[in-house]
Formats: C-alpha cells, sequence, structure tokens
C-alpha cells in the first residue's frame, strides 16, 4: 500500500477540521503529497526523511527549522501500515503547541490508509470475481485446476454444485436505467448471499450473471430453497421501485464445463420467455427453449405454426384459444380445465371437438395432440 495524493488530501482535510493547524502529508520519498498550504505541495521535506529514518516521531523548533529544506517548525510522525512506514504526517506550529494532536492525527492516518486499501482489495477481488465468471460461462480455456485455484484466492468454492441465473433490468415507467441500477442489483445479488458469483455481463442489454449456489438431491437440483430466496429478492427490488426484472435459471449440469451449458440454457430461456414472465426455469420450458431454435423462414416452422393459426383466424372471440391454453396448462386433465373454466365438462369437450375440426387435428390422439401443443407452444412465444 502506497501513499497517493488522494489519500492524503482525505487525511488533510478530516485532521484539520479537528485540530484547526495546518497538516502536511509527506510519501516515502518526502516528497509533500498533500498540505493545508498548497504552496507547500511536491516540495521536498527533509524533516519527513529524518522521521522515516529513525522511524519515530521527530519534533522541529524554530531553530532546526532553518536548517533543513522544505521544512517549518512543528511535528512529524510516520503513517504505519502492516508494520512498515509508508510515508509522514507533519502538524506545522510550534511543537509545544501541536504535540498533544500528534497520535490524534497519526491515528487518523493510519486509519484512513487501512480504509482504502480495504476498498482497494475489495475493488480488485470484484474486477477478478467477475472476470472468473466470465472464464466460467464462456467455456475457458482454463482447465478446472486453474480455475479452482482462482476461485480459492477469492475464497470462492468452485466444488459447490451452482446453476447460471440471468438477471435482466426493465425500467418502470419513465426511469431510465443507469450503470448505477445494475450496480444496485449486483448488491442486493451479493447481499445477503455471499456465495453468489456476480457480473454484468452487459450494460446495454441491462443483463447480470450470477452462479448460484444449489443443493443437489439424487442428481437433480433441487429448486425448494431456491424459490424462496428469489421471493424474497423480488420483495427487495420492488421497495427500490426503479426497475423491475425477470430472471431466467437455466439447468445444471455437473462439472465445471457444465457452467457454460448452464448459461447457454439460461440465456436461451430469457430468450424465448414471454414479456409478462417473472422468474422462468429452463426445466419448465426446456421444450419450449429448443423450438426457439428453429429458423422463422424454414418451411417445417411455417407447418408447425399453421394449426395454431387456422385456430385464431376462426375463434373470433378467443374463447377456444383460451380453452387450449388452459387444458394445456392443466396438464390436459379434464376436471382441472373444467374447474379454472368454471366450465362444464361438457361444454370442456364441445370445445375441444370444435378446435379438433378447425385445426384438423384430433386432440384425443397423441401425435396429433403433440404437434397441437408444438404449435401452441410457438404462437405462444411471440406474444
Amino acid at each position: 500500500m502506497q501513499l497517493n495524493s488522494m489519500i492524503a488530501r482525505q487525511i488533510v482535510e478530516r485532521t484539520m477540521k479537528i485540530i484547526g493547524y495546518s497538516v502536511n502529508v509527506m510519501d516515502e520519498q518526502g516528497l509533500i503529497i498533500g498540505s493545508g498550504d498548497p504552496s507547500r505541495l511536491h516540495q521536498k521535506h527533509e524533516g519527513a526523511l529524518l522521521t522515516l529514518s529513525k522511524s519515530r516521531v521527530v519534533e522541529i523548533d524554530e531553530a532546526a527549522s532553518n536548517l533543513l529544506m522544505g521544512v517549518r517548525p512543528g511535528v512529524n510522525l510516520p503513517v504505519v501500515f502492516n508494520g512498515k512506514a509508508i510515508g509522514v504526517v507533519g502538524i506545522s506550529g510550534n511543537p509545544d503547541d501541536v504535540r498533544r494532536y500528534g497520535e490524534l492525527v497519526k491515528m487518523t492516518a493510519e486509519l484512513i490508509v487501512e480504509q482504502a486499501a480495504l476498498i482497494s482489495q475489495m475493488q480488485w477481488d470484484k474486477r477478478h470475481r467477475e472476470e472468473l465468471l466470465l472464464q466460467l460461462i464462456r467455456e475457458s480455456e482454463l482447465n478446472d485446476r486453474q480455475l479452482i485455484s482462482i476461485a480459492q484466492r477469492l475464497d470462492l468454492d468452485l466444488e459447490q454444485p451452482r446453476v447460471a441465473a440471468i438477471i435482466k433490468l426493465h425500467p418502470n415507467k419513465a426511469e431510465t436505467l443507469s450503470l448505477e441500477h445494475l450496480q444496485s442489483m449486483v448488491h442486493l445479488l451479493e447481499y445477503p448471499e455471499r456465495d453468489n458469483l456476480v457480473g454484468i455481463t452487459s450494460v446495454s442489454r441491462n443483463e447480470i450473471v450470477v452462479l448460484k449456489p444449489i443443493a443437489v438431491e439424487n442428481g437433480e437440483w433441487s429448486r425448494k430453497s431456491e424459490q424462496k430466496k428469489v421471493k424474497l429478492l423480488l420483495k427487495r427490488i420492488a421497495e427500490q421501485r426503479a426497475f423491475r426484472v425477470q430472471i431466467a435459471y437455466g439447468g445444471y449440469f455437473p462439472t465445471l464445463k457444465g457452467l457454460a451449458q448452464s448459461y447457454q440454457t439460461a440465456s436461451a430461456t430469457l430468450s424465448a420467455s414471454r414479456a409478462d414472465e417473472t422468474v422462468m426455469y429452463y426445466q419448465d420450458h426446456a421444450l419450449a427453449v429448443l423450438l426457439s431454435a428453429m429458423p422463422e423462414n424454414d418451411w417445417r416452422t411455417r407447418q408447425l405454426h399453421a394449426a395454431i393459426n387456422f385456430l385464431i383466424e376462426n375463434d373470433t372471440r378467443g374463447t377456444l384459444i383460451r380453452t387450449l391454453s388452459v387444458f394445456f396448462e392443466q396438464n390436459c386433465d379434464l376436471v382441472q380445465t373444467c374447474e379454472s373454466l368454471h366450465i362444464h365438462r361438457n361444454t370442456l369437450r364441445y370445445r375441444l371437438q370444435r378446435i379438433s375440426d378447425i385445426t384438423e387435428l384430433d386432440i384425443n390422439k397423441l401425435e396429433e395432440r403433440t404437434l397441437l401443443y408444438l404449435s401452441f407452444l410457438t404462437w405462444c412465444q411471440k406474444q
């Protein structure tokens, strides 16, 4: 850790408010880098060099100041960080008058230095955590041992199973999203969840990626605990009122290389989601995600769209498409569909038969029902 002009300025400003005497800060070369008297900046201070060489307090009276270059009467004390003197803080004035302030100014200076070192370390950690995240989601050329070594230096456990989640921010009302909003979201993701590996991957798209620790049971990801955390996170986001979010979770794929695949599935899930969806899981949208990769103008895509498009053209009131939507939401369970729509079973049967007649797909045959479902899914993606 080295003293710089920014830290020196903080020391001067804070201490002079307390003691009322001019304060100088000198670096390890004895150069004045902060002063209550700007005219003294960048001058050599031989009293500071004497203080550094002896590693103790040096008091300079009027007679001694005339013998030393760049020196005025006062008290000079070493600024110590991690057991090493990295500079000097001096108080200008008669030593008998300013001596009592020496330890106070020294302590304040060292506290400011420690705070600056901590902030610098946190910023270093943050940069390297983001770089590690990018290495993991972009199929890094580094091997597992190298990645784990980097993570250990950052106090991260990469042996903990994780899935990728993408958080996309949307502005509320007339708000304009800024980098500060993204950083605020990062803070919400990092605290109190300290094991999340978080990074802003796209400022232009307002997206943040999180590699989240998860619980795995019998080789499967248990979503129960994560769903509780998401609920609390959404509540905290709502309190900010500046933005809303969409969160897409990727699938779980063991090994470090699987994190890139988890990220890819999260990204595809987000792309395939509807605008009104808030939290999406790849496991729940796998079929829709895979269908979304089909080329828009391919003849197979147009053929797949044909059934649902024809139904919409012949369903002016939207009753049939609503019925079909609930039918599929209820996993084709007739009883559950009737309860959700508050209709009689015979009414449901009539509507399903109308859907079959219009689309020319028999909803009672598995292959034709599947084709209708795929057609319905591709339509939902466009809504």
